[in-house]
């Protein structure tokens, strides 16, 4: 059987992920899309070497969103992306990460089916999954936990969610990954630990995941904010509290690479070497 990825008409819109950074994490029909899109209208956490595979002859449209910073207002980039496909151009929508996991794409596609226009959705890997991954930091572990929980470290008016129930999070999550967070680490760690996790829980915040610049820090939740602060690490950045932090100690293969001795049982259970 021949795969044939599709071809993109034009008065289509693309909805795509282009994955935590590394271009090689691009799926191929996002590739695609940037082989044949007329217009590519791509986020701030896009690399720029994602960038660099759109043909030519595109044009390179910027609606990035950064806390604090001014940015395109949401209403503006969805009208933006139904006039360029009006103008029967090939429209690739470009999001880092998964276009449906803290992209606002739901958004995006809905006004394109309130405007009438087709769209396709390619979804992406996410960072909290290909980031920590990356990083060597399994999201679950068979003797560890069973689920994980995904948050957003901010809501619609940029402060801490009200919608999130800090205490069914606490006590419900063995594993939690906070996106777009660091901002607002300080009021998490407090609200976690009122509601009983403790100060020596292990925390990992990675920063710029899976791109020349990333950086991770190991850090407990007690000292998470000062640590932080005194290794300076700056945003784009996940954070990820549980004891899967743990497993990064054996399975930091960029580490490795660089001649870190890789713990073979860091979480000391050599005795179990059942398979699942």
């Amino acid at each position: 059987m021949t795969f044939e990825l599709p071809d993109f008409e034009p008065g289509w819109v693309w909805l795509a992920g282009a994955g935590p950074g590394d271009p090689g994490l691009l799926t191929l029909h996002a590739l695609n899309g940037l082989r044949q899109a007329d217009v590519v209208i791509y986020d701030a956490l896009v690399d720029p070497r994602v960038l660099d595979l759109a043909r030519s002859c595109a044009d390179l449209v910027y609606a990035g969103k950064r806390g604090g910073r001014p940015s395109p207002k949401q209403p503006n980039i969805s009208r933006r992306l139904i006039d360029y496909a009006r103008d029967d151009c090939r429209v690739l929508r470009l999001k880092g990460g998964d276009p449906f996991v803290f992209g606002r794409g739901g958004e995006e596609g809905l006004a394109l089916v309130e405007a009438g226009v087709p769209f396709r959705i390619i979804p992406g890997i996410s960072a909290g999954l290909g980031g920590l991954a990356y990083a060597g930091i399994p999201l679950t572990h068979r003797t560890v936990n069973s689920s994980v929980t995904f948050v957003t470290g901010h809501g619609t008016t940029g402060d801490v969610p009200e919608t999130v129930d800090w205490a069914a999070l606490s006590h419900g999550a063995p594993v939690i990954v906070f996106y777009m967070a660091l901002r607002r680490l300080d009021e998490i760690r407090t609200r976690l630990m009122e509601n009983g996790r403790g100060s020596e829980e292990p925390v990992a915040v990675v920063s710029a995941a899976t791109t020349r610049d990333q950086r991770v820090l190991e850090t407990s939740l007690g000292s998470c904010v000062e640590d932080v602060a005194a290794a300076e690490i700056e945003a784009p950045a996940l954070i990820v509290l549980g004891d899967v932090v743990r497993l990064r100690a054996g399975l930091d293969w960029m580490g490795a690479l660089a001649g870190r001795v890789l713990e073979v049982d860091p979480l000391g259970t050599s005795d179990d070497r059942r398979t699942g």
